[in-house]
């Protein structure tokens, strides 16, 4: 890359970043998440690494905090205050163990060596608290590191941290001021019930609350604190470690946390923060990561300080699930049913734990509303299996060579002029022959929750489609092991297994079937539902549109959809056939003995979330197993929401109609 390009970028960041930072330490605002303005400080340090000449006093990377609001007194700190550096790769954890111990000088060869204490990075607001006498004087922000806020009043009012220590000592320690989950829930249903804004997360939440000029509201807030640094105390000799540190503090009468943990190697700082990212839910409050110390306060003094971070220790952070990146072109992708579902090609990007190259951009509306063009840097988030997609774009960071996307006009696979319905945001492909759109069908045919055909991905699907060996569904389950064989990457054991498990898949429930047939607007739930409510294809193809529309659920496009595919003949001549060639359709409900086992006749669940001992499909099929319904939205006639790990908007929903919330425990009992 050209120095004057990455001069540039590097000026653009800086100026994004020092924006963000105001709006979020010294205004309690907040524009992007934290992991999207951690991937702008991160790329910024990049950048500077490789051109160390273009660093400059000014940069967001030579400092810690914001200058401190006016309202309160200012507080000189008689210890600098630090932040951490940032890692997020493995690789970035083996290069700090190298430093470490190549500033040690330690001979790796011999036995001498370095362990860590790994503590969790509660996502709070730093705090700095001053004792003379055993007894708090004052309590102060970071600041800018340097001189922070004076918030000794509304420190006072969280009960965890001690008017009075155990000990008559002068002695200044830091820890991380938050908001417990619970507290941070029921704050904002407040708040939406008195239309108020609602906070984004629990840090802003309590660093909202500790700037607050009338104390009395920080103490309804009710916050708690974690105590983990004792950065001056004059005969701390005698500890020896970080963990002694830790042991000491929670002597003096300070809450400490209890997840800590002594590492002898990297291995096993790996383990923890596995482990943490994992279970990170479970605890109520937020953690975003992990920090790793060099235990040894001897160590830690011989290392020292950088300008703005100190070289004994690195917050490990979690997996974004909001990052920024570049989109570096935009295109079109054809459904199933022929919708044109424009695509942003990303610059690769970790995210959530997996590295992201696309991300949907829905379509034309969602495109004109974001004002996202290709070149733009943006913000977008991934959460577990969710497909990627594109949040807000970073506007301040645009050069001015960005390009506009407009929705094409002809489908680029068999240019037939598309369309857009009124009242609907898709533009479509009418041409039924699109070859695109056959092989969009044909994936969907043997996806897991259609034929689940297994080992037949889409790439299987293009090729066999390519070499005119299938055009529809029905050709699939004419395949012979001679059509394989001579075919690239085709082995005599991958066609076997291939024909094989064609031939498992003919059993399937009605609801699966109908799924299977890729009917507009007849997403996996409408299917199961009109399986089990409709019970029987001779049922289905003679039900009349306004029968369809007087059941619970269905809607008029859905009506129509159905009626207008089970009315063509084409589609029911493939169905016929279908059944010739041996596929068998099973109805759940019909099963003989099934009504023994009814448990959840009636009821209706939704989930949210996610859970930890089985996955989204395995639940749903424990529900429909019993006789229960799945429902993708909440509703008044909701029976129950299952709430597991972040959960979303559906959860609220419950709370605010008063449906039943269970959680994965409770579910799984119901469903024995």
């Amino acid at each position: 890359m050209k120095k004057y390009i990455v001069k540039e970028r590097i000026e653009k960041l800086k100026k994004e970043i020092n924006h963000h930072r105001y709006l979020y330490h010294v205004l309690d605002r907040q524009e992007i998440s934290d992991s999207a303005l951690d991937s702008l400080k991160h790329e910024l340090e990049k950048l500077e690494e490789q051109f160390p000449e273009l660093i400059t006093a000014d940069s967001p990377t030579q400092r810690v905090g914001g200058k401190p609001l006016d309202k309160f007194k200012k507080i000189k700190h008689k210890v600098s205050q630090w932040s951490f550096n940032d890692a997020f790769e493995k690789d970035e954890i083996i290069d700090f163990d190298k430093r470490v111990k190549k500033f040690l000088a330690l001979d790796r060869d011999k036995e001498i060596k370095v362990d860590y204490n790994c503590e969790l990075k509660i996502d709070g607001l730093h705090i700095v608290l001053t004792y003379k006498n055993g007894i708090l004087v004052s309590g102060a922000t970071r600041g800018d590191g340097k001189i922070g806020e004076d918030v000794t009043q509304n420190i006072k009012t969280i009960e965890s941290i001690p008017l009075k220590i155990k000990q008559d000592i002068d002695i200044i320690v830091e820890g991380e001021v938050f908001m417990s989950k619970t507290i941070f829930e029921k704050l904002n249903e407040e708040r939406k019930k008195n239309g108020e804004s609602l906070f984004a997360n629990p840090r802003n939440a309590a660093a909202g609350a500790i700037r607050q000029l009338d104390s009395q509201i920080v103490k309804d807030r009710e916050l708690d604190c974690f105590i983990y640094d004792l950065s001056f105390f004059e005969k701390s000799e005698f500890l020896k470690s970080q963990v002694e540190e830790l042991e000491f503090l929670r002597e003096l009468g300070f809450k400490v946390s209890d997840h800590y943990k002594k590492c002898e190697n990297v291995d096993e700082i790996f383990l923890f923060w596995e482990y943490w990212m994992n279970n990170k839910e479970k605890e109520n409050y937020w953690v975003d990561g992990i920090v790793v110390k060099v235990n040894s306060r001897e160590y830690q003094n011989r290392i020292g300080f950088t300008g703005k971070a100190p070289r004994w220790a690195i917050a490990y952070k979690f997996p974004a699930e909001q990052t920024t990146t570049v989109v570096e072109n935009i295109t079109i992708q054809i459904g199933r049913t022929g919708a044109l579902t424009p695509v942003a090609h990303l610059k690769p990007v970790k995210v959530a734990g997996s590295t992201v190259s696309r991300a949907t951009l829905h379509n034309q509306d969602e495109i004109d509303r974001l004002d996202v063009r290709i070149g733009d840097t943006v913000v977008i988030q991934k959460a577990g299996d969710i497909i990627p997609e594109v949040v807000s774009v970073v506007k301040g960071l645009r050069s001015g060579k960005e390009k506009r996307f407009v929705m094409l006009t002809k489908c680029p696979y068999c240019q037939t002029k598309v369309f857009r319905s009124e009242g609907e945001v898709a533009y479509y492909c009418p041409n039924k022959s699109c070859f695109a759109v056959e092989l969009r069908k044909l994936s969907h045919f043997v996806s897991k929750k259609a034929f689940n055909i297994d080992g037949f991905g889409p790439n299987k699907i293009k090729q066999l489609a390519d070499e005119g060996i299938i055009s529809n569904f029905a050709d699939i389950f004419e395949l012979k092991k001679g059509d394989l064989e001579p075919l690239e990457r085709f082995a005599e054991k991958s066609a076997d297994n291939l024909i094989d498990a064609i031939a498992k898949s003919k059993n399937i429930t009605f609801g699966k079937f109908i799924f299977a047939l890729g009917i507009r607007h007849v997403g996996e739930e409408m299917a199961l539902d009109l399986g089990e409510l409709l019970s029987t294809l001779s049922r289905i193809q003679t039900i009349s549109r306004e029968e369809l529309e007087s059941i619970d659920g269905i809607g008029p496009k859905v009506a129509e959809s159905v009626c207008d595919y089970f009315s063509d003949e084409k589609n029911l001549a493939m169905i016929d056939t279908l059944l010739g060639l041996g596929v068998k359709i099973e109805n759940i409900v019909s099963v003989p003995g099934k009504e023994l086992s009814l448990k959840l006749k009636e009821l209706t669940f939704v989930l949210t979330g996610t859970l930890q001992t089985i996955s989204r499909e395995e639940a749903k099929e424990k529900i429909r197993a019993k006789g229960g319904n799945m429902s993708s939205s909440v509703s008044i006639k909701t029976d129950y929401v299952i709430v597991g790990e972040k959960p979303g908007s559906k959860f609220q929903k419950a709370k605010d109609l008063g449906v039943k919330i269970i959680g994965e425990k409770e579910f799984l009992k119901m469903t024995l």
